[in-house]
């Protein structure tokens, strides 16, 4: 599937009837050569948009998988950056393509939901992770993210426009999210990943709950949508209690 060097067709369907952690230690050596991966042209415009936010000492990327946001990380750190994720195998892959002349980079297994850092990092990055996480973890997921933060840290990721009932991506994503439910729904253990459920609205207010201001900064290299607004933003969460968040679009 998807190229040479990917994942079977059956090796994809052992995953997707596996846990969220086994299915990831299955996919991991073919991860990479996936679309799953966070494509390179999202993460230099993620690195180009937090490097004037700066500067960084230390750096997490919150569920890493196989070190693609460690890249940017160790770009716009300064002194350490840690990867975080729970599946063994993808931290297994991760281990062995640290980018030459990276500062200070380890590993961590754990589960996002229970970090076990506290005012550790001055930025917490995370791609593509979120769809793992039914809407009622993300108070205590955003709680451990910000106690995991020095003040005034940040935490951010991308945010992508959700396609319009009249592109078929809409389409596509609406029946992946039905069929997992449908799939969670007669098989265990269940394999949690929805693409529809991490809506924007919820974020900001779960945001604000854990103590969070928030900016957006459009992505101007992914361009804008019809009615204006932009395809890609980067979200920008700070610790710091300081003024009401505000939007840059």
């Amino acid at each position: 599937m998807f190229s040479p060097e990917g994942p079977t067709l059956r090796e994809l369907a052992a995953q997707a009837l596996s846990s969220v952690e086994h299915g990831y230690d299955l996919l991991a050596p073919k991860f990479d050569h996936t679309p799953f991966r966070t494509p390179g042209p999202l993460l230099e415009s993620v690195a180009k948009a937090l490097a004037p936010l700066g500067p960084y000492e230390d750096g997490l990327d919150l569920c890493c998988g196989t070190g693609a946001g460690v890249d940017v990380l160790a770009g716009i750190c300064r002194r350490r950056v840690t990867g975080v994720d729970f599946s063994a195998g993808m931290l297994d892959v991760a281990r062995r393509r640290v980018p030459a002349g990276a500062p200070d980079v380890s590993w961590v297994r754990a589960d996002a939901r229970a970090l076990p850092f506290t005012a550790a990092f001055d930025l917490v990055v995370s791609f593509g992770a979120f769809g793992h996480f039914l809407p009622r973890e993300l108070p205590g997921l955003f709680a451990r993210v910000r106690s995991a933060l020095r003040p005034g840290g940040h935490f951010a990721f991308p945010v992508l426009a959700p396609p319009r009932p009249s592109h078929p991506a809409y389409w596509t994503l609406l029946g992946f999210d039905a069929m997992m439910r449908v799939r969670n729904a007669v098989w265990r253990p269940p394999f949690v990943m929805y693409y529809r459920a991490f809506r924007l609205g919820d974020i900001l207010r779960e945001l604000g709950h854990a103590g969070f201001t928030v900016d957006l900064y459009a992505l101007p290299e992914f361009g804008r949508r019809s009615d204006g607004g932009p395809r890609a933003r980067l979200l920008v969460a700070r610790s710091a209690q300081t003024a009401a968040g505000s939007v840059n679009s």
